[in-house]
This record gives structure tokens, C-alpha cells and sequence, in this order.
């Protein structure tokens, strides 16, 4: 059985529309309903900042603070009961123009590295804006992918993001002309280390997924996803990874030429794409209806907050905005019976407060209005 994680206290100050706001939270899942534009998905995505990366929206530090705010940046501040006992999470910004970075401390004290917040609780989400993820770029799909993996994996984050710093570094040379040998050989070999270990992330993620959702029984309210990662050496992955680190470096080396024409890197993990099927009509999500595709990425994000708990013995937190906007009842309360069978603590946001009934005494329930929660 996996352990609880759950925030007790969320406050925010001058945070999107809120200029400050507090909530009390218990053990339960949080539901905030109010009409659109109230500040419902701001409190999802204050909660979303509380694992690496730039939250649900992917906005930049300086757009997240509210407009008029007297102070420069914002900050919030949690009390959760995490995965190493009871921790205060403060993060918010320091410095102001192009100096404008993130800053965290944990129980009062400075911390250097946001990825230290997987230490204490993972945090997944799912919002209107992935409704379009089957039909969308690729970029769109492995980003998805790599938040996946991230769950699993705290130091993912980092490898990819070195990656793309030393490709952009290459790009440069080459588009410059400089083939200077030594440093070329220097990033490229710093990609190829990255690259594979980003790879066979992703391919270790997606097999013990697939695996997952192929031992469970199916669920008439949520079709199977069958997936497949492809783009990047494909059905190279059952061999060691030193050799597949030499086969790319060598890639690297034999397409400077190319590279330099197209004026980028044309073959790495950044070309890499995830293909969704629906398992039993045995077709391309993209091209199933648009309910059958939030079902299906409904039915895959689960299974993959079931996935981290069994992998780290605790459930993650949940923000699904919007969630049971597109269900109907019967869905709706397989969907609230999925959702607490987790063992962890879930925020869903919707107008219509009906629409959780089913969730009963199982979830707080807080009106948004305009800046105010009550």
C-alpha cells in the first residue's frame, strides 16, 4: 500500500490574480469550482510549481506575477506531509530583469537545485491545454513524455536539459564553419553520453508503463493505450548503452556536413516521437474522436500516477483542471473511484460543483471568486 503525500497549507502571494490568499487542507482531494476566468487552473498551476520546471502552463517567471503587484515577484508556500516526513516548501523569485531567477527553501533553508522538491513529493497534471496532444507536434509529445519520466527519474530533467545546451553549442560551430575537430569531438561526445541516457530513460519509463497497462484488467469507461516510442534509433535499445553511445557519436561526427546545411542537429532524443494507439479499436489516436481521446489521456496519465506510486511507494499529488467537464455521470464517477483509489491527493477544478457530487464527503470543496477562495 502506498503512503499519503498531501499538502495541508497552500498560500500564495502576488501570484497570477491573487494579491494573497491561504488555504487549510486536510488529507482529502480538493475540489475548486467558480466560473471561468476565476483563478481556478492559478491555484493548479501554484501547486504545479512545486516540482522542477516552469509549472502547468510552462510560463516564464516574470509573467506568473500578478499585474499591479507593489512587490517584485511572487511566492508560495506550502506545508506538505511529503515523502520524507512534514516539509515548508517556499518558492518564489529573486532579482528583476534578465536576472530574474527561482528560488526555493525547504523548511526555511536556501536549496540550490529545485530537483531536490522530488525528494519530497511528484507532482502530475492534466489540463485542456493537452486535449489536442495526439494531433499536436511532436515537441508537444515528448515533452508529455519527459514530465513522465521525470516522475520517476528526478535527475532526467537535468540530462536533457545539458543535452539541448550542448547541441545549441555544435549547432553554433557548425553554422559558423568552425569544424574545429577537438572542440566538436569534445560536445559531441558530451551529447552522445546525454542522449542515450535520455533515451533509454524514456524507453525504461515506456516499457514498465506498457507493462502496467497491459497487467490490468480493462475498463469499459477508459480505452487501453497502446504506445510506442520511435524517431531515434529505433529497435537499437536491447543493446548495451556504451555501444549505442559510440553508434551515435559516430552519427554526429559522419553528419557535421549535413548538420551544418540544414542548419541544425537532424538526428538525436529531440527527434524522437510517442505514438498512441487505441488499443481496442486497434487505431491512431489521432484519429479517433475527441472523446475517445481525452478518455485515452485520461486512462494514460492514471496509469502512470500508478506507476509512480508503485515505483516510489507514494502516490503523486493530481491536478486535473477541467477534468469532468467532457464525462458523463457514469464515467465521471469511475473516473472520482480511479482517482482515490491512488491512495493520494487529487485538486480538480470545475463551474459546476454537481458535477463532484460523486466524490461525497472524499474531497474538500472551495468556491473560487475572483482572487478569493472560500
Amino acid at each position: 500500500m502506498t503512503a499519503k503525500v498531501f499538502l495541508s497549507r497552500l498560500k500564495l502571494s502576488e501570484f497570477r490574480n491573487y494579491a494573497e490568499v491561504a488555504l487549510r487542507l486536510d488529507a482529502r482531494h480538493v475540489v475548486l469550482t467558480g466560473d471561468n476566468g476565476s483563478g481556478k487552473t492559478n491555484l493548479l498551476e501554484a501547486i504545479s510549481f512545486l516540482s522542477p520546471g516552469r509549472g502547468l502552463r510552462r510560463a516564464t517567471l516574470s509573467d506568473v506575477t500578478r499585474v499591479g503587484a507593489e512587490n517584485v515577484g511572487f511566492s508560495i508556500f506550502a506545508e506538505v506531509n511529503g515523502m520524507d516526513g512534514e516539509v515548508a516548501i517556499g518558492t518564489g523569485v529573486e532579482g528583476e530583469g534578465e536576472a530574474l531567477s527561482r528560488r526555493l527553501r525547504l523548511n526555511g533553508t536556501s536549496v540550490k537545485s529545485v530537483d531536490e522538491l522530488t525528494d519530497h513529493l511528484r507532482v502530475l497534471w492534466l489540463t485542456p491545454a493537452m486535449d489536442g496532444l495526439f494531433t499536436g507536434s511532436s515537441s508537444d509529445r515528448r515533452r508529455f513524455l519527459d514530465r513522465l519520466v521525470l516522475s520517476l527519474d528526478p535527475s532526467h530533467g537535468r540530462r536533457a536539459s545539458d543535452f539541448e545546451k550542448a547541441m545549441r553549442g555544435r549547432n553554433r560551430l557548425l553554422s559558423d564553419g568552425r569544424f574545429d575537430p577537438v572542440w566538436l569531438e569534445g560536445i559531441e561526445k558530451q551529447m552522445a553520453e546525454l542522449g542515450i541516457s535520455m533515451a533509454v530513460a524514456r524507453h525504461e519509463m515506456l516499457g514498465l508503463l506498457k507493462a502496467l497497462i497491459d497487467s490490468r484488467s480493462t475498463d469499459a469507461n477508459f480505452p487501453t493505450a497502446s504506445l510506442t516510442l520511435s524517431g531515434f534509433m529505433d529497435g537499437e535499445f536491447h543493446r548495451p548503452a556504451v555501444d549505442l553511445e559510440d553508434e551515435y557519436l559516430a552519427t554526429l561526427k559522419d553528419n557535421r556536413y549535413r548538420d551544418a546545411a540544414a542548419g541544425r542537429t537532424l538526428e538525436g532524443p529531440h527527434r524522437a516521437d510517442l505514438f498512441v494507439r487505441h488499443a481496442e479499436k486497434d487505431m491512431d489516436a489521432g484519429r479517433c474522436s475527441t472523446g475517445e481521446q481525452k478518455a485515452l489521456l485520461v486512462g494514460l496519465v492514471l496509469a502512470h500516477a500508478q506507476l509512480t506510486a508503485n515505483m516510489t511507494g507514494y502516490a503523486p499529488v493530481l491536478l486535473l483542471d477541467e477534468i469532468a467537464a467532457h464525462l458523463d455521470e457514469g464515467r465521471r464517477a469511475a473516473l472520482f473511484d480511479l482517482i482515490h483509489a491512488l491512495g493520494g491527493q487529487s485538486f480538480m477544478t470545475g463551474t459546476d460543483a454537481s458535477m463532484f457530487a460523486g466524490l461525497g464527503d472524499r474531497a474538500q470543496f472551495f468556491n473560487v471568486s475572483h482572487g478569493s477562495v472560500g
